[in-house]
């Protein structure tokens, strides 16, 4: 009987030695690879915002950055995956955005990296997701959060004329991404929790826009206006900025086709940015390239250097196909945008064996002024980096392709 106890014994210690050894890993021993697959039988939108999430796993690293920021970018980026997640259902894509929030607003509602007085127009994008995430959670972090950019509004440097200020640091000065940045965001505040008594400024922020980059040879837009004409870069006698840079004409696109969501119907406001958003269309149809795309500098298509840019052509998608989609356009700019967004799908995007697609040719970043300084000449905006797979094009590629229940 002893005998037959240790035999036992011994064949428990090894079956457990066996199992712990199973169980337990070198240092450097890795858990063995799972790689995510992305169907081709899924809408654009998801396969973009799945890779998205392949490569990122948090929305704060799409930045490629090493610390957590609140940042113009990722919000847009959170903006499309709230608009997937309408369409889908798919709370993934809720959560993703969640998760980001989280880190960027303490419990107390305070916002990470963020300064109000900086009065920095960009900080207040990322402001438009909160409204979901206060609905969805009911929690006063985010409450408080979308108080304090409204603020900053109240508070924000204007030109004589009325005009938000780009940013403290760029004093006298109305960019046209700054529309997208601000309008929105202000409108749809406004509506909610102050009776929609501010759109008649509102609709004046795009209204001195408008009329002060307005091109009459081109029907485009310049990129900014100085209302002091003490800029380097500004006309001396109209203080407008030097060039067409197709990007800044997207994010003012944008701007109109989502502000016009909180605009009453009865405004008249709403017929002056409709106008607006019909003129700027038009004129940018002319400068469509035979492959539905829009090129960085957009009148200058055969000068050497200049590129189809992806961000700009994914805004424009957007703002053609919902404008149409509203009611705001005619049905050929619905065509356009179709045209349009299967030039991207064919032309700049990149799709992995597995599924992961990327998106070429877009614009890192551009600007006016600063240091070092920016001139907003051609020479600039065709020398700054192109990138893959940067948040200004992969945010409005996601809106584009919904847009057009692609």
């Amino acid at each position: 009987m002893k005998v037959g106890f240790e035999i036992v014994g011994l064949v428990l210690f090894l079956l457990l030695s066996f199992g712990c050894k199973q169980s337990v890993k070198a240092p450097n021993e890795q858990e063995p690879l799972n790689p995510m697959v992305i169907s081709d039988s899924l809408p654009w939108s998801e396969r973009m915002a799945l890779s998205v999430i392949k490569r990122h796993p948090e929305a704060w690293q799409t930045e490629n950055d090493s610390v957590v920021k609140w940042n113009y970018k990722i919000g847009l980026l959170c903006t499309s995956f709230e608009e997937l997640l309408k369409k889908t259902g798919n709370i993934k894509y809720s959560d993703y955005v969640e998760a980001y929030s989280q880190k960027v607003i303490d419990s107390s509602g305070q916002i990470l990296n963020y300064r109000l007085k900086d009065y920095n127009i960009d900080m207040i994008n990322s402001g438009k997701m909160l409204f979901y995430l206060y609905d969805k959670t009911n929690d006063e972090r985010y409450l408080h959060a979308l108080t304090t950019l409204r603020q900053q509004l109240k508070g924000h440097p204007r030109t004589k004329s009325g005009g938000f200020w780009h940013k403290k640091i760029y004093p006298n000065q109305m960019w046209l991404d700054g529309l997208y940045m601000g309008a929105p965001f202000y409108a749809a505040y406004n509506t909610r929790f102050e009776n929609a008594d501010k759109i008649d400024d509102i609709v004046k922020q795009f209204r001195l826009v408008y009329q002060n980059t307005y091109d009459q040879e081109t029907g485009l837009l310049y990129h900014a206006w100085d209302e002091s004409k003490q800029m380097e870069w500004a006309d001396k006698l109209t203080g407008k900025s030097p060039g067409f840079w197709s990007r800044s004409m997207g994010w003012y696109m944008m701007a109109m086709v989502d502000v016009l969501d909180f605009i009453p119907e009865e405004h008249p406001g709403r017929d002056e940015i409709i106008g607006y958003l019909n003129k700027l269309s038009g004129a940018l149809a002319k400068h469509q390239h035979n492959t539905g795309l829009w090129y960085q500098v957009t009148d200058l298509p055969n000068k050497e250097g200049n590129y189809l840019e992806a961000s700009a052509s994914c805004m424009f998608v957007y703002a053609f196909a919902k404008g149409h989609t509203k009611g705001y356009l005619p049905e050929k700019y619905y065509s356009l945008a179709q045209k349009a967004f299967n030039g991207i799908v064919g032309e700049l995007v990149k799709i992995e064996e597995d599924g992961e697609i990327h998106l070429t040719q877009i614009c890192g970043s551009a600007g006016l002024g600063g240091n070092p300084y920016r001139d907003g000449s051609f020479e600039y905006y065709v020398g700054e980096t192109i990138k893959t797979d940067n948040l200004h094009g992969t945010g409005p590629f996601i809106l584009a392709a919904l847009s057009l229940d692609q």
